[in-house]
């Protein structure tokens, strides 16, 4: 079945307020040279397929007028609402400000560089509204970063165990996720980790790239490489001790603690029974000794702001 036909078969499955309550989201960061085949894109395909949701076009602190030229081709279309950052901030802060500017219940992720076709979006909506919390897009074609990209996300399959084979594509979710997770900078590459975690349910779903019409990709380099590598140790050591801190510590501090006492063993061992003290061994006993109190102690604290966080995001989300 043809793109086309799979999107007007999604499309035709939807209600009156799943056309509506939605929010299309596109960060874009210097976007201006494929920012009129954009907009024209997204009218047709609104009006194709009979959607009314919002378009929340983030301007992430564009130097070449990608805002200026947004609003321009939309020429007061109702539905699309340029936001702006004074500065560059990143994809990460991008999602958040859009979801902060929306009260629709579902969010769509589309990159500006029109690599994903706008008429993926009504198969997004039909799969969410068929149960889904997150629906994610599994790039179909050649791209240049594979190597890097396969390698990626099959280290995070592995890490994390998320039934999903893409995590950095085009994707779809219910907005009140962000509400219970935090994004620091960067982490929109984790979001599918973090909420999965958090026991959110996680679907994909084929999705055609193509070569990007023009401008240049802004995640380039080894540099992002190395800091994505960093990120995904830090978004692993997160969810494997935030909630049992003293696995860790207390672990490293009692193996500390038992070493010292084996080292002291030896000590007295070869004072008492040899006949001669060796005073190296009884700095290391007190080191040893000292480090694993302390690690223990900061699993105990740490244990106890675990348990207070918990609290906390019980409280919160009983407000809501």
């Amino acid at each position: 079945m043809e793109l086309s036909a799979q999107a007007r078969a999604a499309a035709v499955g939807l209600t009156a307020e799943a056309r509506r309550d939605f929010a299309l989201v596109i960060p874009a960061f210097n976007e201006a040279p494929v920012v009129p085949a954009l907009i024209s894109e997204l009218r047709a395909t609104f009006e194709r397929y009979d959607l009314s949701g919002e378009i929340l076009f983030v301007d992430d602190g564009s130097t070449d007028g990608t805002a200026e030229l947004a609003e321009k081709e939309a020429n007061g279309w109702p539905l699309l609402k340029v936001l702006r950052h004074p500065r560059n901030l990143g994809k990460t802060e991008a999602i958040m400000t859009a979801a902060r500017s929306t009260e629709r219940t579902y969010l769509v992720l589309y990159d500006a560089d029109l690599q994903h076709l706008p008429d993926q979006i009504p198969r997004f909506l039909e799969k969410l509204h068929a149960g889904w919390d997150i629906v994610t897009g599994r790039k179909v074609g050649f791209y240049d970063k594979r190597v890097v990209s396969s390698f990626y996300n099959a280290l995070s399959r592995r890490i994390f165990r998320v039934p999903v084979s893409d995590l950095n594509s085009m994707k779809a979710f219910r907005r009140n996720i962000l509400d219970e997770i935090s994004l620091r900078h960067d982490w929109h590459r984790f979001f599918v980790v973090l909420a999965y975690a958090r026991g959110y349910s996680v679907s994909e779903i084929d999705i055609e790239l193509h070569p990007r019409r023009a401008g240049v990709s802004k995640y380039r380099g080894l540099f992002r490489i190395g800091v994505g590598l960093i990120d995904l140790v830090s978004v692993w050591f997160l969810l494997l001790f935030s909630k049992k801190p003293l696995i860790l510590f207390g672990f490293s501090g009692m193996t500390l603690i038992t070493l010292g006492m084996v080292v002291g063993a030896v000590a007295i061992y070869l004072r008492v029974v040899e006949g001669f003290g060796f005073r190296p061994l009884l700095y290391l006993v007190i080191l040893l000794e000292t480090v694993g109190f302390l690690l223990f102690g900061f699993g105990l604290i740490a244990e106890m702001i675990a348990q207070l966080r918990e609290e906390v995001d019980s409280l919160r989300r009983g407000d809501r």
